[in-house]
C-alpha cells in the first residue's frame, strides 16, 4: 500500500508521456492521492484506455494528444488543460525515447529531433505553467533525467546528452523560482522495467550485466519510481529543490 499524502489532494497534476511505461505508473500514483491528473502524450489508444480505466474508478483524470516536439501543440493542450481545470499546480517532466543511434550516423535533422523529444519540451513546458505558479507562490516542477550519461553508456550521444543536461536545467529553473516557493527537481531512474525494456532489451546477457552493476539483485519497476514521484512532489519534500535524485536500485 503507497503512502497517502492529504496535502496533494485536489492539486492539479500535468504528466508529459503519461500514456505508458513510467508515465503511466505516475499518472495512476497521484489519481490514487486524488489530484486532478492531466497528462499528455502521441499515444492515442494506450492514453484513451488509461485514462478512461482510472475515470470509471471514480478519478479525474485527463488525456490530451498532442506530439511534445511540436512546441505550439504542447502550449495548445496545456492551455486546454488550464481552461478545463485551472492553473498547474504539479509538473511533471517524464516524456522521453531511448532510442539507440550510432555516432556515426547521426545527421544534424536527427540531433534536433532526438533534442525536441528528450530535452527541449521539458523548459517549455516548465515556461508555460510556471507564470501561474510565480502567482500562486507555490509550486512543484520535476524533470526527468537518466543514469545512463553518468554511467558512460554509449550508443545513444544524443539521448545522453539531452539526459546530462535535464539537470542543469533543473538548477537553472530552482535557483531562478526558488523565491517564488517554486521547487525544481530531478530525478534520474536506472533500468526501469517497462514493458518496452523488456520487449526490447531485457536478454539473459543483460540481466547478468544488472545483477552485477545493481547494489539490489532485482528488477527495479515503474511503480517504485512513480511512488518516489509523488513523495518528491508532496509536502513531505518541502525542502528539497535544486536536486537530482537516482532511483536505480544502486546501479551508480
Amino acid at each position: 500500500m503507497a503512502a497517502i499524502y492529504t496535502d496533494l489532494e485536489g492539486k492539479r497534476v500535468l504528466v508529459t508521456g503519461g500514456g505508458s511505461g513510467i508515465g503511466a505508473s505516475i499518472v495512476r500514483q497521484f489519481a490514487a492521492q486524488k489530484c486532478k491528473v492531466a497528462f499528455i502524450d502521441i499515444a492515442v489508444d494506450v492514453s484513451q484506455a488509461l485514462a478512461a480505466e482510472l475515470s470509471t474508478q471514480g478519478h479525474a483524470v485527463r488525456f490530451e494528444k498532442a506530439d511534445l516536439r511540436d512546441i505550439a501543440a504542447l502550449r495548445a493542450a496545456i492551455s486546454r488543460i488550464r481552461e478545463a481545470w485551472g492553473p498547474i499546480d504539479i509538473l511533471i517532466n517524464n516524456a522521453a525515447h531511448d532510442e539507440r543511434h550510432a555516432t556515426a550516423d547521426v545527421t544534424p535533422e536527427y540531433w534536433d529531433e532526438r533534442i525536441a523529444v528528450n530535452l527541449k519540451h521539458q523548459f517549455f513546458a516548465a515556461q508555460a505553467v510556471l507564470p501561474d505558479m510565480q502567482a500562486a507562490r507555490s509550486g512543484v516542477i520535476i524533470n526527468f533525467g537518466s543514469i545512463s550519461w553518468m554511467i558512460g553508456q554509449g550508443g545513444m550521444a544524443a539521448y545522453t546528452t539531452s539526459k546530462s543536461a535535464v539537470l542543469g536545467l533543473t538548477r537553472s529553473l530552482a535557483r531562478d523560482y526558488g523565491p517564488y516557493n517554486i521547487r525544481v527537481n530531478a530525478i534520474a531512474p536506472g533500468w526501469i522495467m517497462t514493458q518496452r525494456q523488456i520487449d526490447k532489451w531485457l536478454t539473459p546477457e543483460a540481466l547478468k550485466e544488472l545483477e552485477l552493476r545493481q547494489c539490489l539483485k532485482r528488477r527495479i519497476v515503474p511503480d517504485e519510481v512513480a511512488r518516489f514521484t509523488v513523495f518528491l512532489a508532496s509536502e513531505e519534500a518541502s525542502a528539497c529543490t535544486n536536486q537530482q535524485y537516482v532511483v536505480d536500485g544502486g546501479w551508480i
